[in-house]
């Protein structure tokens, strides 16, 4: 196949704080079954991608961490952001690196690189009928998932009512709509529906096509990666500094899946989660007969519906149901099962009042 991978790795994961911390975020840890999110993430890629054609994206900072990681990963295929600018820099900076690399009708497939997917081959389907697909439309294809419950903590593709057609064995449906996360009873409306999917962050395309939905949706930064592709290759390195300091940061979904018609989806049939919260990962986790998840040295009387996790400290817990208690060295969060994905507003707390130290 003529595919190359990218794995998105320069995000901060920061509703898992605080075991995900801005110097060693989530894509970097052990959190289910061999090796950390990363590592689980090149090696399903495997067959479909040789690792050879698999490259990553992400921050200076960040780059030593996929080095030691991904030792199978050549070197030369990390492309490093000099900061973080979200997904939609990230992918043009990464895109305008691989065209120069390889044939201009390559495709690409970005995928985050701290996601847990099961049944693998079942992945590695979907993935090659994303391909085939990208291969012979002008569109960017992504892959969504049957709901199984109405979760607030992910994203939704409404798509077409009928298929367009089937694919390498998968089904595959024209974009309606992309949805943010929602509110409760928006979820249950949107799996009631039954025309919503969630979202898998994944995206499939052809280069060409990738330049021509952002110069239509996201014409000025088109037109600054424009003078990154044309750079030679001694004036490149400065030129991405120069234009990383012109660009704001924002997300490819915002920036350009929400408002191109030119959107496929592939229906996939493997088990998938972001693990985007710490709510997510006491679903995920073997529970006591009290459907508790303890990890670590903790003591729990008449403890219900808890997640504990301390590798350090020894926690006691007395007559408390539906907490969340995560200790690190030198941060311990305590919150409300269900209030998980505010976490991510303590860590701003933290950045507008400087505390640097705690991120």
């Amino acid at each position: 196949m003529n595919a190359v991978a990218l794995i998105m790795a320069g995000g901060t994961g920061a509703r898992l704080y605080p075991r995900s911390r801005q110097a060693h975020p989530k894509q970097f840890l052990h959190l289910f079954g061999d090796g950390t999110l990363i590592q689980a993430t090149f090696a399903r890629l495997q067959p479909v991608i040789e690792p050879s054609r698999i490259h990553a994206v992400t921050t200076e900072d960040l780059a030593p961490l996929v080095i030691e990681q991904l030792p199978a990963l050549p070197s030369q295929n990390i492309i490093v952001e000099p900061f973080r600018r979200n997904t939609a820099p990230a992918l043009a900076l990464a895109t305008a690196v691989l065209e120069r690399q390889y044939n201009s009708d390559a495709v690409i497939v970005a995928l985050p690189s701290d996601h847990l997917i099961w049944n693998v081959r079942e992945f590695q389907n979907a993935l090659e009928a994303a391909i085939e697909t990208a291969r012979s439309s002008d569109a960017i294809v992504t892959i969504g998932l049957v709901p199984t419950r109405a979760e607030t903590a992910f994203g939704y593709i409404q798509v077409s009512d009928e298929p367009l057609a089937q694919v390498a064995g998968a089904t595959l449906y024209r974009v309606r709509n992309f949805a943010e996360k929602p509110d409760a009873a928006t979820a249950e409306r949107f799996v009631g529906a039954g025309d919503f999917l969630w979202n898998s962050g994944i995206f499939v395309f052809r280069i060409p096509v990738f330049w021509s939905e952002l110069a239509a949706h996201l014409p000025d930064y088109a037109a600054l990666f424009a003078e990154l592709r044309a750079a030679g290759p001694e004036e490149f390195p400065h030129k991405v500094e120069q234009v990383y300091g012109r660009v704001r940061g924002i997300s490819f979904d915002n920036g350009v899946l929400e408002k191109t018609p030119n959107v496929l989806c592939v229906l996939g049939t493997f088990e998938w989660s972001d693990l985007s919260s710490w709510d997510e990962l006491w679903r995920l986790q073997k529970k006591d007969p009290r459907q508790n998840v303890l990890e670590g040295s903790i003591y729990a009387l008449d403890a219900r519906r808890c997640y504990v996790s301390s590798f350090g400290k020894v926690i006691a817990l007395v007559d408390v149901e539906d907490l969340i208690v995560v200790d690190t060295e030198d941060v311990v969060l305590i919150c409300r099962r269900g209030s998980s994905q505010r976490v991510v507003e303590m860590v701003d707390m933290f950045r507008r009042k400087g505390n640097t130290s705690l991120l």
